[in-house]
């Protein structure tokens, strides 16, 4: 937060009397140098040639201009020692000054320390350009020093103080602290609304950013900006929680609010990645201007929902409107390319970007490519260009993908071989040990399976409990396997029987070999039959209109079985239903899936 000036609120130190400088021909010389090294070297030189060389006001306004201009710290630091008693005009122009810029940030704690050191009372002008240093730089333990100082010297009330620590806490991850000093703010302004909800979404609590957003809502004592509503458009994202965002948008239409490249990337972000990819797509033809993260939030989309083809013409139509892709863009579409199996044309774009656009190709994109030839069961040309084509020590997602690929294809042999990289690595990730365990159990090597699972039992490592979340007229609801807490559960397993009874009559059979290995053939059909998605998705059949989309988000991949059934399920209903796993987007309809069984 930069504080304005707001009459006796927020006090910038006056400067000390100097004398009429602003007439002479050395500040005429200053102003005309502006922020430019060189010609503000050469007026240095002047100011010192005509023995105003002690001038603290001259002084002062040479080393806002060198700030601003970006100088060294040696050099504005040689200027500072030879002002002779800097006063806090001084020190809050040169911390303010170095405030703005993040790559001179630290130059502000400096001038900071200096001001203490030199015994000059700091101001809440002081404190909130000195936190903002600390928020640029990430630096938790020198803005709870400042923090201190400011309790120190009587700011802890003090409103643009509150607001800068807020945003503070929120960025470094400490939402305990930030929510202290929110909630003992006599007044709230926007910004510390926004910073503390952007502060949740950003560290994974997008639940919490939604609920408070809520109760800024029910106070009515801000109104939500544009800032707000891009922070809970991510927040929606995170959640799939499509109601609220359809909310937001229209809010955003009904306010007049400028539709500006931030804020249609909000919502573009916000419709794709709640499955409504023909929404976003509406969205981003209707923004004036898109700058490549416009383009990428859109190609992403097409690439996460299935719709590769898709994507790829409009990766070629952003080249064409000659907007650059990035490597951001790269990671993009060479997913796209990965999840509809469009190898040669992965393989091109890999190729391309450093012949054609001078990228150098990074971890994100060397998973992309061994995604790609895995899922296409290209194996060992996957394995190999990874001993070729990855830097040494390839990182942990690259083994990963690569052992995702083995599983997917019961290369059993090979699988055991990645798995022992994997785990070499990461040998406290238990999704490494459950997928090898997997492994295994295809390959009806049960000694083996418990030999993982005796493993994680010793390293007391865990499976991540799977859940799957629904929303019904603005609420959220949530399941996990098995699940009989809902009031209505009675009733959504007995649908949920009949369901799966009119799927097999069609055709439908369950994946036993993805249940518990060591229970009968009958429980393991139990435990399949009631997963987490299921549960939601028989909820949401009964609970909305016929004809509507289903949508539910699941937090860990979605297995075989329940891919095949909900198939099944769509086309006995005649509904589309969209789930959204932890990697990727299926729109099942008439029985098949976006994905085309290629995931």
């Amino acid at each position: 937060m930069e504080p304005q000036s707001h009459g006796s609120l927020l006090k910038e130190p006056a400067p000390a009397p100097g004398g009429n400088f602003q007439r002479s021909p050395v500040y005429t010389y200053l102003l005309r140098a502006g922020p430019r090294l060189k010609p503000l070297q050469q007026a240095h030189a002047h100011i010192i040639t005509l023995g105003c060389g002690s001038s603290r006001s001259l002084l002062t306004k040479l080393l806002t201009l060198a700030c601003n201009a970006g100088c060294s710290i040696a050099y504005t630091h040689k200027i500072f020692l030879s002002v002779p008693n800097p006063d806090a005009f001084l020190f809050n122009t040169l911390i303010r000054s170095t405030s703005r810029f993040q790559h001179l940030s630290a130059n502000a704690l400096y001038y900071y320390s200096c001001m203490i050191m030199c015994k000059v009372e700091p101001s809440n002008y002081t404190f909130t350009s000195v936190i903002k240093s600390c928020t640029s730089l990430l630096s938790w333990k020198h803005g709870r020093i400042v923090h201190g100082h400011v309790l120190v010297n009587g700011y802890g009330v003090d409103v643009y103080v509150q607001s800068a620590l807020v945003a503070f806490y929120s960025k470094v991850g400490q939402l305990s602290d930030a929510g202290k000093v929110f909630e003992k703010m006599p007044e709230r302004s926007a910004v510390a609304w926004n910073s503390l909800i952007s502060g949740y979404e950003q560290h994974g609590l997008a639940k919490e950013a939604i609920e408070l957003f809520d109760r800024m809502r029910e106070t009515g004592s801000v109104a939500p900006d544009t800032t707000t509503f891009v922070v809970v458009l991510a927040a929606c994202a995170q959640l799939g929680e499509l109601g609220l965002g359809r909310w937001v948008h229209d809010c955003v239409v009904e306010n007049g609010l400028v539709m500006t490249v931030v804020l249609g990337t909000a919502l573009i972000n916000m419709y794709v990645r709640c499955g409504d990819v023909k929404k976003g797509r509406e969205v981003f033809d209707s923004m004036r201007e898109r700058n490549v993260v416009a383009w990428t939030a859109m190609i992403s989309g097409y690439g996460a929902n299935g719709y590769g083809p898709e994507a790829l013409r409009l990766f070629d139509e952003m080249k064409m409107s000659g907007v650059s892709p990035n490597s951001v863009t790269f990671v993009a579409v060479l997913s796209g390319c990965a999840h509809a199996g469009l190898v040669d044309e992965g393989r091109r774009l890999f190729a391309s970007m450093k012949e054609e656009h001078s990228l150098i190709p990074g971890v994100e994109h060397h998973v992309c490519m061994v995604d790609l030839l895995g899922r296409a069961g290209l194996l060992s040309e996957a394995y190999k260009f990874i001993q070729e084509s990855v830097p040494p020590h390839p990182a942990p997602a690259i083994w990963t993908a690569m052992l995702g690929a083995c599983k997917m294809h019961k290369d059993f042999d090979l699988g055991a071989e990645v798995a022992e990289h994997l785990l070499a690595v990461e040998p406290e990730n238990h999704g490494h040990y459950v997928l090898l365990s997997n492994i295994y159990a295809s390959a009806g090597r049960m000694d083996r399976v418990e030999m993982i699972r005796d493993k994680m039992i010793h390293k007391s490592l865990r499976k991540q409990v799977g859940y799957s979340i629904i929303e019904i007229d603005g609420r959220s609801y949530l399941f996990s396997m098995g699940d009989k807490s809902h009031p209505e559960s009675n009733a959504i397993f007995n649908y949920l029987d009949e369901l799966m009874s009119k799927c097999a009559e069609v055709g439908y059979v369950s994946v036993l070999e993805l249940a518990m290995h060591e229970v009968e053939e009958e429980e393991r059909e139990y435990a399949l039959r009631y997963h987490s998605e299921k549960l939601a998705i028989a909820f949401g059949l009964l609970k909305t209109a016929p004809g509507s989309t289903i949508r539910v988000v699941k937090n860990i991949r979605m297995c075989e079985d329940c891919h095949s059934a909900i198939k099944y399920i769509s086309f006995v209903t005649g509904r589309e239903i969209v789930i959204r796993d932890k990697l990727r987007f299926h729109h099942f309809k008439d029985g098949s899936c976006s994905c085309l069984d290629y995931w």
